[in-house]
């Protein structure tokens, strides 16, 4: 991971801009933890769940120290298998950390808590690009937290030719090199994406048509991923796949050779953002919680060790000045790579069964 924070110190000494798990303060903000004293002990627990590589787990024991709630962690590997944790209430959870679209469909499912803003004032220092997205447009149930972009990450060791296009990862030449996400909505939309339809789209024929090429793609992939690309690209035991950029950037650090492309053809932009399940049993530390993951302080944390765009406004500021320009351009996509993006919206019902329909049928 990256040791960028070190490049902070003299400004995360600065009392005007931090105090210790405060963020810098605006006009009569109130930027500490609401309710509970730092240094209070036994204030009980929060049960977070989150992405894989996704936080700087250094972090919970500044919030323990500042709140006296005790951070319980657990992780996921895709907003699907999140979701069907929820569903089946195999688990128990205070903060979930799901994207956009996942979102939009707990909401529309009565999955989450309406947020007290009350207990959350950091959510002042959120991008005002960040409020009010149309997965969450009330802004009632949600607080974003990272966003980032999609695109193939390949090893320029064993892959001599410059990707630019999604054909890449159906292209039979690199049979046996290839990564596929392992799950249906961003598999689906690379597909979508190469055809040139919309990741949102609901059209039967376009969906089977994905479908269809995915089915062509199984023969030639080496295996369906998620959090084990890390391992398979970092060590060469495979040369290309599909992943988000934030990660790639860690990836590089242990093996130089990759290179990241976003696609000609467009690609996902999405947003993270941190919510509270419906009858959680920690409803206040959760906001404290998340109050806490938004000060700059934590925000400049997070991103120094995931490498992915906070939505913290001041914090991706400061963070961006550190950056070289290739860095930069990755974490903070220019306006061309932006216009071609898309972010993924909750799909109708119908097209959801059909979504995981074809999926069963692709992994069977």
């Amino acid at each position: 991971m990256k040791k960028l924070i070190a490049a902070f110190a003299a400004v995360l000494l600065l009392p005007a801009l931090f105090a210790a798990g405060c963020s810098k303060p605006g006009a009569g903000e109130n930027t500490g933890a609401p309710t509970n004293e730092p240094g209070l002990k036994d204030a009980g627990e929060v049960n977070v769940y989150n992405w894989g590589e996704y936080i700087d787990e250094s972090i919970f024991a500044d919030f323990e120290e500042e709140t006296g709630i005790t951070v319980n962690y657990a992780t996921f590997s895709s907003n699907e298998t999140m979701y069907s944790v929820l569903k089946t209430g195999g688990s128990d959870y205070d903060v979930i950390i799901p994207s956009d679209y996942m979102i939009s469909r707990l909401i529309s499912e009565g999955m989450l808590e309406k947020l007290d803003f009350s207990n959350i004032p950091n959510s002042s220092l959120i991008d005002e690009q960040y409020k009010n997205l149309e997965y969450d447009p009330t802004g009632e149930y949600s607080v974003a937290y990272m966003s980032g972009v999609v695109g193939i990450i390949y090893n320029t060791s064993m892959i001599s030719d410059t990707i630019k296009s999604w054909s890449a990862l159906f292209d039979s030449k690199y049979a046996g090199q290839i990564l596929m996400f392992d799950n249906p909505r961003d598999a689906m939309a690379i597909a979508l994406l190469y055809l040139g339809y919309s990741v949102n789209t609901t059209d039967t024929d376009e969906l089977n048509a994905a479908y269809d090429l995915l089915l062509q793609q199984k023969p030639i992939k080496q295996a369906y991923v998620m959090d084990q690309i890390f391992d398979k690209l970092e060590s060469g035991e495979a040369a290309i796949g599909p992943y988000y950029a934030g990660d790639y950037l860690t990836m590089r650090e242990n093996n130089p050779d990759l290179k990241f492309v976003v696609p000609e053809e467009g690609t996902n932009r999405f947003v993270d953002a941190m919510c509270i399940p419906k009858g959680a049993e920690n409803k206040k530390n959760a906001e404290l919680f998340i109050n806490f993951m938004c000060s700059v302080d934590a925000a400049i944390k997070n991103t120094d060790m995931i490498w992915y765009t906070t939505a913290n406004k001041e914090a991706a500021q400061q963070y961006a000045e550190t950056l070289d320009e290739e860095t930069a351009a990755i974490m903070f996509p220019p306006r061309d790579i932006l216009d071609k993006s898309q972010i993924y919206i909750n799909l109708p019902q119908e097209t959801l069964k059909l979504y995981d329909e074809l999926w069963v049928m692709l992994k069977s």
